[in-house]
């Protein structure tokens, strides 16, 4: 079994249309993993979040506290699974947020027919609480 999923459609059916089999839940969940580490979420808001949209390696270890060879382990891991595009510029590597394999991911989070949205759910609306 592949240690990290690519998400693409093959990986996220959307999970209220119907009931999932196991190896569906299973590529779900493996791809959803990709994103369930906290230095990974934050490598992804840091370089959508960049000025021209991409982000040098060497500009994003400051900011998460990490070595660079963690980021880079981190960055891997993104990449592999589809979510950054790189570059490399000399000696430096480039990255940049894909966004359709997040997009899937979105899409397999919200009931069907329904538009994602900032007003697609109570969550998002802040009407649920804990």
């Amino acid at each position: 079994m592949k240690l990290i999923q690519t998400i693409d459609a093959e990986c996220c059916p959307q999970v209220l249309a119907e009931p999932l089999d196991e190896p569906a839940a299973e590529r779900l969940a493996s791809a959803l993993r990709v994103l369930a580490d906290p230095a990974r979420l934050r490598l992804l808001s840091i370089i959508g979040a960049h000025p021209n949209g991409e982000a040098c390696v060497c500009e994003l270890t400051g900011p998460l506290g990490l070595s660079q060879p963690t980021v880079s382990h981190h960055l891997k891991v993104l990449a592999d699974a589809g979510l950054v595009g790189r570059e490399q510029r000399g000696r430096w590597a480039y990255f940049w947020v894909l966004p359709e394999p997040l997009e899937l991911l979105r899409g397999a989070l919200i009931a069907p027919g329904q538009v994602a949205g900032p007003r697609t759910s109570a969550i998002s609306s802040g009407s649920i609480s804990a």
